[in-house]
C-alpha cells in the first residue's frame, strides 16, 4: 500500500491511497464467500455457483462494493498511522480506481489540526472580582441553617394557612367519572409548593382537620394526559393532619448543636471563612476562565468545517448520556423542546468552535512556553481521580492506562491555563458603595 498526501486550502488535506491489486483480490474473495449463499444461478444448489459462473451471468462489478469497503476500512486505517499530519476529522471518501487484477486506489479527504497563530496571551486583562463576605451573606447562611433545622408541630387549634404542610386524602372526578391516577390516600402537601395543578393548593387553605370540602380546578391546556388536558375537575378532599415549620431564634444554643462551636459568634465567623474560601475559589476560576478566553480570542486559526462538524458530534454525544442518566432520550428531548436535529447541531456550533479555539489555543501556548508533563504530575492526577470514584490508585491506573496521552495532553492544557492566568493583569472592578448607588439612582430618575 502507498500514500501520497496532498494539502489543500483552508487546513485540508486529501490522502491518495493505492492498495495492490492481490489485496484488492483478496477483499474480492471475501467479498464472494459474504454474498455466495444469497445467488440462485439454475443448475447450482443455492450458494454453490462457482465465481467464474455468476462474474459470466451477473458481472464482477457485482462484488465491488463490498470489496472496496472492506479494503478502504483497513487501507485508511493503516495510512492514517503513517502520515505525517493530525487528522481531525473524519474522511470523506471517493474511489478513483477500481477493477479486478488492478490496484485499487481512493481518496480520503480530511481536516488536519490547523496552524495556530498566538496573540497577546501574557498580560491579558481580567476582572478582579470582589471576594469580600458581607455580614448579610452571613446572616443569610445562617438563617438557612435555621430553616433546614426547623421544627415541625402538630397544629390542631386552628385551620389550614399557608405553608403549613398538610396530609389530605383526596379524588378526582371529571364529568362526574373518577379518571385514573386521580386519587391519593394521607398525601403529603405542602400548601403553596406548587406540587399540584394551579388553584388546587389555595383551595385547601382555610379548611379544618376533618372537613370534607370540594376543590374546584380546570387542568392546563398542555398538560400531559390529553384526556385531562383543558377540562374542568372537581377534586373531593379530606384535610387528615395539619403541621406547620417553627422556626427558632439564632442563638449560642443552636450554633452549638448544628455545629462544632459554642457560641453564635464563632459559628458565624467559621461561616465568614468558608465564604471567603468559596469566593476566592470561585474568582480563581472566573479569572482563569477569562484570561484564557481573551488569549483564545487573540489568536489566529483557521477552522476547517468538518473539525468543527466533529466536535459537535462529540457534543451531542455527550449531552444524549446526559440525558440516559437522567432517564430521557433524545427523541424526548426533541418533542420537549420542539428542535429536531439540524437545529441542535445548529445551536451547538458557537460553543463547538469556541471550545476547539480554546483547546488549539492552550496546545500552542503549551508548545511556545516548552510546559512539560511530569511523572509526578501523571501520579497525582491518578491519585485525584482514585478519591473521586473511590477506587484504589493501581485500580484508576490500570482502568485509564491506554488513555495515558490524552490525559497528559488534558494536564499540558490546564498547565498553559494555568500560566495565562497567572500573567493576566487584573482590573478592579467598580465597587458599588452608597454614594454611587445613589447617583446611579438619581441618574434613572433623570
Amino acid at each position: 500500500m502507498s500514500c501520497t498526501v496532498e494539502k489543500l486550502e483552508k487546513s485540508m488535506a486529501k490522502l491518495t491511497i493505492e492498495c495492490p491489486a492481490e489485496d484488492f483480490l483478496a477483499a474480492y474473495q471475501k467479498a464472494y464467500q459474504k454474498n455466495k449463499g444469497k445467488i440462485n444461478i439454475a443448475g447450482f444448489r443455492k450458494g454453490k455457483a462457482p465465481l467464474a459462473m455468476i462474474e459470466k451471468m451477473y458481472g464482477p462489478e457485482m462484488f465491488y462494493e463490498d470489496a472496496a469497503n472492506e479494503l478502504i476500512q483497513t487501507a485508511y486505517e493503516k495510512a492514517y498511522d503513517e502520515v505525517d499530519i493530525e487528522i481531525v476529522s473524519r474522511p470523506t471518501i471517493d474511489v478513483t480506481q477500481i477493477k479486478k487484477g488492478e490496484p485499487f486506489i481512493f481518496t480520503a479527504t480530511v481536516a488536519v489540526k490547523p496552524e495556530v497563530t498566538l496573540g497577546e496571551y501574557k498580560g491579558v486583562e481580567v476582572t478582579a472580582a470582589d471576594v469580600s463576605v458581607s455580614d448579610e451573606e452571613v446572616d443569610a447562611e445562617v438563617n438557612k441553617a435555621l430553616e433546614q433545622n426547623a421544627k415541625k408541630v402538630d397544629v390542631t387549634d386552628r385551620a389550614v394557612e399557608k405553608d403549613d404542610e398538610t396530609v389530605i386524602d383526596f379524588e378526582g372526578f371529571v364529568n362526574g367519572v373518577a379518571f385514573d391516577g386521580g386519587k391519593g390516600t394521607d398525601y403529603p402537601l405542602t400548601i403553596g409548593s406548587g406540587a399540584f395543578i394551579p388553584g388546587f393548593e389555595d383551595q385547601i387553605i382555610g379548611k379544618n382537620i376533618g372537613e370534607e370540602f370540594d376543590v374546584n380546578v380546570t387542568f392546563p391546556e398542555d398538560y400531559h394526559s390529553k384526556e385531562l388536558a383543558g377540562q374542568p375537575a372537581v377534586f373531593k378532599c379530606t384535610v387528615k393532619s395539619i403541621k406547620k415549620k417553627v422556626v427558632e431564634e439564632a442563638s449560642d444554643e443552636f450554633a452549638s448543636e448544628v455545629s462544632e462551636f459554642e457560641t453564635l459568634a464563632e459559628y458565624k465567623a467559621d461561616i465568614k471563612k468558608r465564604l471567603e474560601e468559596n469566593k476566592k475559589a470561585q474568582a480563581e476560576q472566573a479569572k482563569e476562565d477569562e484570561a484564557v478566553s481573551k488569549a483564545s480570542a487573540n489568536s489566529t486559526i483557521e477552522i476547517p468545517q468538518p473539525m468543527i462538524e466533529s466536535q459537535k458530534e462529540q457534543m451531542a454525544q455527550d449531552f444524549a448520556y446526559r440525558l440516559k442518566a437522567q432517564g430521557m432520550n433524545m427523541e424526548q428531548y426533541f418533542q420537549f423542546t420542539g428542535f429536531d436535529k439540524a437545529k441542535f447541531y445548529e445551536t451547538m456550533e458557537p460553543q463547538a468552535i469556541s471550545r476547539i479555539r480554546t483547546r488549539l489555543t492552550l496546545e500552542e501556548v503549551a508548545k511556545a512556553e516548552n510546559l512539560e508533563v511530569t511523572e509526578e504530575d501523571m501520579n497525582k492526577e491518578y491519585e485525584e481521580m482514585a478519591k473521586q470514584y473511590n477506587m484504589e490508585v493501581d485500580k484508576v491506573k490500570e482502568i485509564f492506562g491506554d488513555r495515558d496521552k490524552e490525559l497528559k495532553a488534558d494536564l499540558l492544557c490546564r498547565k498553559a491555563a494555568k500560566l495565562i492566568a497567572e500573567n493576566a493583569k487584573e482590573a478592579k472592578a467598580e465597587k458599588k458603595t452608597a454614594k454611587t448607588k445613589k447617583k446611579a439612582a438619581d441618574k434613572t430618575e433623570e
